[in-house]
């Protein structure tokens, strides 16, 4: 049922033993708001439906993925050790075959490798995490864990609220600027106290600021997950609803 054409490859230029596959919410089993690939066990879906669903995923990954209960917070785990089921909203790993997985419907999926192919990482960037700090926390762990440079770092981004569904209040425009002035260019009045905030733009800013130039992805319009309801889950536009997931591992043949 599922096949490769339900999958988004991301499109950058990542070593040849770096492999990544974003899902779409095409498929899987589930049914009603949760058709037909979610990936969520914590939205009231079936349970039946979600472990088939990930056992359907199953036969494009090398292992189980390491799944988060990701709390929209900043902390980082290491795949390869980490816990069962860890509270954190990224993770990150050098060990070949383990695969670091975020989910997402809504927020912005980040993934992270290096040009040597030696470390991935896999970053769920809501707005609050992202606003905190989620980004600088998971490349400070990868830097202190490995010897990978900053500057040797990509990124891809992923599906997520576009820059004209994002809508915010003031206070939220306020929490980003206090921690990083530039953020201000993020947001363009709507009126009323509103603000509508390009999230895109914030993560791009934070990795440019730890020098991580190397960005791809971020198509705003066509991965924005509020308008394409075809394609991905949102909890904006529907509330109650399923989860995307963004993967990324390694393996030791770098000629794959």
């Amino acid at each position: 049922m599922l096949k490769k054409s339900d999958f988004i490859i991301p499109d950058w230029p990542a070593p040849a033993n770096v492999h990544s596959l974003q899902t779409t919410r095409n498929g899987g089993v589930s049914t009603r708001l949760f058709a037909s690939l979610n990936l969520g066990n914590h939205v009231q879906d079936d349970p039946l439906h979600v472990a088939h669903n990930r056992q359907l995923l199953s036969q494009f990954v090398p292992s189980e993925p390491v799944w988060l209960n990701q709390v929209h917070g900043v902390e980082v785990v290491d795949a390869a050790i980490a816990d069962c089921i860890p509270s954190a909203d990224a993770s990150f790993t050098t060990r070949h075959n383990t695969v670091c997985v975020t989910m997402t419907a809504d927020c912005l999926p980040i993934l992270l490798c290096d040009t040597a192919g030696t470390v991935v990482a896999s970053i769920h960037a809501g707005w609050r995490s992202l606003c905190d700090g989620v980004i600088e926390a998971t490349i400070a762990k990868i830097l202190t864990s490995t010897t990978v440079k900053a500057v040797d770092l990509m990124a891809w981004l992923g599906p997520a609220i576009g820059p004209t569904a994002f809508e915010v209040g003031s206070e939220v425009r306020a929490q980003f600027i206090a921690k990083d002035a530039q953020a201000e260019s993020a947001f363009q009045p709507k009126g009323n106290e509103k603000w509508l905030g390009n999230i895109y733009s914030v993560a791009t800013q934070r990795l440019n600021n730890l020098g991580v130039n190397q960005i791809y992805g971020g198509q705003q319009e066509q991965f924005c997950t509020v308008s394409d309801s075809a394609r991905f889950f949102s909890f904006r536009r529907d509330n109650v609803t399923g989860r995307m997931a963004t993967m990324i591992w390694l393996t030791a043949n770098k000629l794959v």
